[in-house]
């Protein structure tokens, strides 16, 4: 039973998941971000909340007068935080119960994750008494209804014998001590659900307590544009005072937070008890439900680069192991959905787990490639760890060792693309190979990645005393974080700090013609890459075909000519998407990896190499592989505008 409800529910998961993947790319896909939601939610309605009781007047006489004077003042900004306070309240419920919804769906609750989960439980416990006595306090109609029934309920138990309801049989009962107690309730537990959500993401290695801050803007714009609109059509308002000389007939209820209510007077009070109760308890003990007996044993694993080794407890996935860890493996969606965080199975077995097919081809699991983030351990494995240098703590430190840089020069080559060099402290080297990134790291430990532009040190060459000079180009992105800093506030001298090198996008020594497909700043790796490949001597045929959207977008062209020049092997060919209107332009038009296609249709024998957006990449690689060509000889770069995403061969 339990398995065949998990089994419905992971493939109703997957496929919302994907259609999310489609609308709004893996990185920002809330249903991979339901916990980070979730604490965002909580700021939300503790900040709202936190405005709403500086003018709360915490007496029986006052309260409802107060609420009241709150929603009409302000020239109606008052109306707008009680309606916000309400809605977050409602969506924390909703996305902490969609978050508990996938963890048992994808049986993430057994063994050493029974502590999470049975906080978790806690949790929404937590949410819904704070919630609860939060519609007690305006002291209106549905507040008269709520504290009653809740008292009333409660009073069901062992020890109490009716003690309590007895305080709002008349009105005279209600005093200012009881308002300051229901205040305090609505303080207290929150500040220890605060504690509770701090230990809950404890055993979670790099739990996310914030949300992409492009999905935590879209939430709050959600939420302001839902109490806006609420406002005009149903607004949050007081359901008239509570008076306890009579019985509320007609109440809305908020069923997020009170869908228990009803059941309080319709049922028997022991009945609504026995389902809450039996419930929570399933709720609790289904970590431990059905029992599974036999021991399960935790694996070693074993990584490629370094190696580094390490153990995996039962039922933990590659991932969460490497990161307890302490390895600097690559991820980002932790839920099958990105493919950040592939590698090869060297030797042993795996559980692949539940991906998405896009992030995980079938031709990538013919390869014995897994994601870390979905595949458990069978017994004893040892895997490769695609795009990092080295896992090992000691090679690691070193080789992603970080670095204070100053710049140096900010050449705009356009309106929105930037050529900048930054330098190294002198005596500071980083020894790269063409087709490898840096990372920015910013002032929250966010990263934005950047190819290097520039030809590597020559190995041969004595080391310069002064420091390494890096070239990248930075396009900016319209509301880009990075981007914008760099194109509107960043000057020459500015200090920046970086780590690296990383990636393993790199041109092989095979004496194979190569096909160099680029689209827009994915043109900067390739430049590093061929300007190698031109002082190493290579006599290969070499194809750079360039897409951009306009031809003002091309750059560099001096350059390029110089190379087209002075090496007979190259041969140049630029594409533009959008040039429509451009009756200046005589060149190829459309999309890049046609114009490709249709220059060389049989690509066996060929090596490819194709570095721009996720969207190109995706669409020009089956096609690529469709015409003959092999998969050991395709090589991508893919990037996001905030997240590198590196898939080699």
């Amino acid at each position: 039973m339990i398995a065949a409800s998990q089994a419905l529910l992971r493939a109703a998961f997957m496929r919302v998941e994907a259609l999310f993947n489609r609308a709004f790319g893996d990185r920002l896909n809330p249903l991979y971000h339901l916990g980070a939601i979730s604490f965002y939610l909580f700021w939300i309605v503790g900040g709202t909340g936190l405005v709403l009781y500086a003018f709360f007047d915490t007496s029986v006489a006052g309260a409802y007068r107060s609420v009241e004077a709150i929603t009409a003042g302000a020239w109606g900004a008052g109306a707008v935080v009680r309606t916000l306070h309400r809605h977050a309240s409602d969506a924390m419920v909703l996305t902490m119960l969609l978050h508990l919804l996938r963890y048992f769906a994808f049986d993430r609750l057994r063994g050493f994750r029974w502590f999470s989960w049975v906080s978790g439980v806690g949790l929404i416990w937590f949410a819904y008494i704070s919630g609860i006595n939060g519609y007690m306090l305006p002291w209106d109609r549905l507040a008269q209804f709520v504290t009653q029934a809740s008292f009333e309920w409660l009073d069901w138990l062992p020890g109490f014998g009716g003690t309590l309801i007895r305080n709002f049989i008349h009105p005279e009962q209600v005093n200012d001590r009881l308002f300051s107690l229901l205040v305090f309730i609505h303080i207290g537990v929150p500040l220890v659900m605060l504690l509770v959500m701090w230990v809950h993401v404890q055993r979670v290695p790099k739990a996310a307590t914030v949300p992409p801050r492009p999905l935590a803007i879209a939430l709050t714009l959600t939420l302001l544009a839902l109490a806006l609109v609420s406002m005009a059509v149903a607004p949050v308002a007081s359901q008239g005072p509570a008076n306890l000389r009579s019985a509320p007939a007609m109440l809305s209820l908020d069923w997020f937070l009170l869908p228990i209510f009803p059941l309080i007077y319709a049922w028997p009070l022991g009945a609504t008890w026995a389902l809450v109760g039996i419930g929570t308890l399933v709720l609790a003990l289904l970590p431990w439900l059905p029992p599974r007996r036999g021991a399960r044993q935790m694996h070693q694993l074993t990584l490629h680069p370094g190696p580094a080794r390490i153990a995996a407890r039962p039922g933990e996935t590659l991932l969460e192991a490497g990161l307890r860890a302490g390895l600097p493996l690559p991820y980002d969606c932790r839920a099958g959905g990105c493919g950040l965080c592939a590698c090869t199975v060297l030797q042993g077995r795996v559980d692949a787990g539940p991906f998405q097919e896009a992030a995980l081809t079938p031709a990538m699991r013919a390869r014995g490639q897994a994601l870390m983030c979905c595949a458990v351990a069978l017994e004893d494995v040892e895997l490769e760890v695609v795009g990092v240098p080295s896992l090992t703590a000691g090679v690691a430190a070193a080789a992603l060792r970080r670095h204070r840089v100053r710049v140096t020069t900010m050449d705009r080559l356009s309106t929105d693309l930037m050529r900048m060099t930054i330098q190294l402290p002198d005596g500071e080297h980083m020894p790269f190979a063409a087709g490898q990134y840096i990372n920015f790291v910013l002032d929250d430990g966010a990263r934005r990645a950047y190819s290097f532009a520039n030809i590597p040190p020559d190995p041969a060459a004595t080391p310069s005393t002064a420091g390494d000079t890096i070239e990248l180009h930075v396009r900016r992105m319209p509301g880009g974080r990075f981007t914008t800093h760099v194109f509107e506030r960043l000057q020459v001298g500015d200090e920046l700090e970086i780590e690296g090198p990383l990636g393993r996008f790199t041109l092989s020594e095979s004496e194979r013609p190569a096909l160099l497909l680029a689209g827009a700043t994915g043109f900067a790796p390739i430049k590093s890459m061929l300007e190698d490949a031109f002082r190493r001597g290579a006599q290969r045929p070499l194809h750079l075909y360039w897409g951009v959207r306009q031809q003002r977008d091309l750059y560099l062209l001096d350059e390029i000519a110089a190379w087209q020049h002075a090496h007979p092997n190259f041969h140049f060919v630029p594409v533009l998407s959008d040039a429509d209107d451009d009756a200046a332009w005589t060149g190829r038009r459309g999309f890049v990896h046609a114009a490709l296609l249709a220059d060389h249709p049989d690509l066996r024998g060929w090596e490819v190499y194709a570095c721009g957006s996720m969207r190109m990449v995706q669409a020009a690689v089956p096609d690529f592989l469709a015409h003959g060509l092999a998969e050991e000889h395709c090589f991508s770069d893919a990037f996001t505008p905030s997240a590198k995403v590196v898939a080699a061969p």
